[in-house]
Formats: structure tokens, sequence, C-alpha cells
């Protein structure tokens, strides 16, 4: 089965009063972004690139939309083989390569901690975190590596 669906996302920025973007260290990175009947998204950049630290980033949700992504994908793959997951957590963490004025994450490692209801399925939860990253269309949609360091307990 195949099939596309459409994502909007409208961006609200204005340039505040005594700025100006002919310099670029004299304007507020600060923005809203609207997605259909969700909450309003404020942001900016992140610190180093002139960013309110009190707002999310795009680099923060990218490293979010990664983790959620994998979770919800191995929760999946879990119920397809009748593994009770009790809990998950994870401590994600990206690396982005700044060169010159540009650029990109090198890497993501996803550090999962999950607690499982019977310890005769360990082994294959932990396989099972390959499967979702196959399937995650977040990973898919990725030009950098991301890597599995999964934890599995028993509850």
């Amino acid at each position: 089965m195949s099939f596309s669906q459409i994502f909007e996302a409208e961006l609200f920025w204005e340039l505040n009063p005594g700025e100006n973007t002919e310099n670029p260290r004299n304007y507020s990175r600060n923005h809203e972004v609207k997605i259909a009947d969700k909450e309003l998204l404020e942001l900016s950049a992140a610190k180093s690139f002139k960013g309110d630290t009190n707002l999310l980033n795009p680099e923060d949700l990218l490293l979010s939309a990664l983790t959620s992504c994998h979770m919800m994908s191995y929760l999946y793959v879990c119920a397809q083989h009748n593994i009770a997951v009790l809990s998950y957590t994870d401590k994600s963490k990206g690396v982005l390569e700044v060169v010159g004025e540009g650029g990109r994450f090198k890497s993501v490692a996803l550090n999962p901690v999950v607690t499982l209801q019977n310890a005769k399925d360990i082994e294959l939860a932990k396989e099972l975190h390959t499967k979702a990253n196959e399937l995650c269309f977040i990973a898919n949609s990725c030009n950098f590596p991301i890597h599995h360091k999964a934890t599995i307990r028993v509850g």
C-alpha cells in the first residue's frame, strides 16, 4: 500500500522596531510557526546563532522528531511481536557541524531505555530497534547516521 500525506506549517516573523536586516547581528530570530489546529510554536535560533535560549529552535525540533518517531516505530514493532513494553525513555544527542556559514547534523545517537514486562523478550526487543529505524519516517528522511544504544530492562 502506498499513499501520500500533506503536512503544512505557517511561519510568522516580523522585524522589530530599531532592528534591521542589513547586518546579521541586528535582528531577532524569534518567530512563530502554526501547524493546523495545534498550539502556536514560538521558535528562535540556537544560542550560537544569536537566538533566544528560552525558545525551541529548528535543531531541537529535528532531534525531538527523530527521538519521538523512533519510539513510535519501536512500540509498533513491539506490538507486532506481542512484546509488552511498560515504559520507554530516551536521552538523545545530535552533533551539529558548522562549517563557514553553513552546516549539517553529523550524527544522532538515540539512547532508549525500555522496560519490558517479560524477561523472555529481551533479545528480540534489542533487535527490534533496527526494524524501528527502518520504519521511522523521519530517520528515512535524514542524510546522516542515526545510532542506537538501547538498554532493555524488565519491570
